[in-house]
């Protein structure tokens, strides 16, 4: 049996999922899960050996992260009030850090993404993330701890996940191979005019977009990370760069193989009355935001931090060709699923 819904804006059918029972059933999905559960042990003791502290976010609040390229958010009555699901927690994890200065989550998010993501073999409308927040960080810092944080992910799975490697087709020393050496830092602008010399009409001041995502993966023989994204390209909370204006002082992480974007990430904006002027300059309703405001009038801390896909990091270390096989129930956009 499977479960597939086709619909009309796209040229390409949502992918046809198999049902819960064959999929739960599959030895690939037993043994990606359990590659998952690696990921998730390993991500855990880094943290912990780095003293932060795991936390419990909401999954309903008054306001959700805005930035999510297209995805819709998901509405409920909550006594009355309209709230929403968490699209990411970032908001939240900012004002954590007025009761801890280093904080993480596994942070279940939902976003209705547009249905012709189905096909990009990298988005899920329900997912989870290895949320990461620490007081003082610069975007530097944050990229050295999602780094040292993936490296530690990805040989903690090696080291113990032989046989579940073995039923996937994974070769141990190969992941290892790929986090041996630093990973590089490319800025937006030296990505946007490779891909240009490729052939890519990728426009210089937006997001690198999905099929140049795959396509700049696809080519690299190990993660990287794309920085400086230029403002206007990302939401207001990523703080503007005091010495390159014009220029957020964020990444992303790119595994390579095909499986494009792993992590986001910035350093963070703070200041009250320049997260008011970012959010009217992003078409943002300060009001909305009202409880955060709160907070930031009283004081935010500085801080930096990234969210990395779980399902796409697992996707990417089992050498999986889509990322709904690294979900015990998948949810695709337009796919009518359980």
């Amino acid at each position: 049996m499977t479960l597939q819904i086709d619909h009309p804006l796209t040229s390409t059918a949502a992918p046809a999922l198999p049902s819960p029972l064959e999929h739960l059933r599959d030895p690939r999905t037993r043994a990606a899960l359990r590659v998952q559960q690696a990921l998730v042990a390993g991500a855990r003791a880094y943290l912990r050996g780095d003293d932060a502290v795991e936390m419990a976010h909401p999954i309903i609040g008054p306001v959700t992260d805005p930035g999510s390229r297209g995805a819709k958010q998901v509405d409920i009555d909550y006594y009355g009030h309209r709230y929403k699901l968490m699209t990411s927690a970032i908001l939240y994890k900012q004002a954590s850090l007025l009761a801890y200065d280093r904080i993480f989550l596994i942070a279940p998010n939902v976003r209705l993404e547009p249905v012709e993501t189905s096909s990009t073999h990298r988005h899920l409308s329900e997912f989870r993330q290895i949320d990461v927040e620490y007081s003082g960080a610069t975007r530097d810092d944050a990229m050295d701890i999602a780094e040292g944080l993936v490296r530690h992910c990805v040989t903690t799975v090696a080291d113990e996940c032989a046989a579940e490697l073995a039923v996937l087709g994974r070769d141990p020393d190969t992941l290892r191979r790929f986090v041996a050496e630093p990973f590089a830092r490319v800025p937006h602008g030296e990505v946007v005019e490779r891909l240009r010399s490729d052939g890519y009409p990728q426009a210089a001041g937006t997001e690198i977009e999905w099929e140049a995502e795959e396509r700049i993966s696809r080519k690299a023989d190990a993660p990287f990370f794309i920085v400086g994204y230029p403002k206007g390209s990302r939401g207001f909370y990523d703080k503007e760069s005091p010495d390159e204006p014009g220029t957020l002082l964020n990444f992303d992480l790119i595994a390579p193989e095909s499986c494009g974007e792993l992590c986001s990430g910035s350093e963070r904006e703070n200041e009250y009355a320049t997260l008011v002027t970012r959010m009217r300059e992003t078409g943002e309703n300060p009001s909305k935001y009202a409880w955060y405001l709160d907070v930031a009038r009283h004081g935010i801390p500085r801080s930096a931090g990234f969210g990395i896909g779980l399902e796409r990091l697992t996707r990417w270390v089992s050498g999986l060709d889509s990322v709904w096989q690294a979900t015990a129930f998948p949810k695709l956009a337009g796919v009518v699923s359980p």
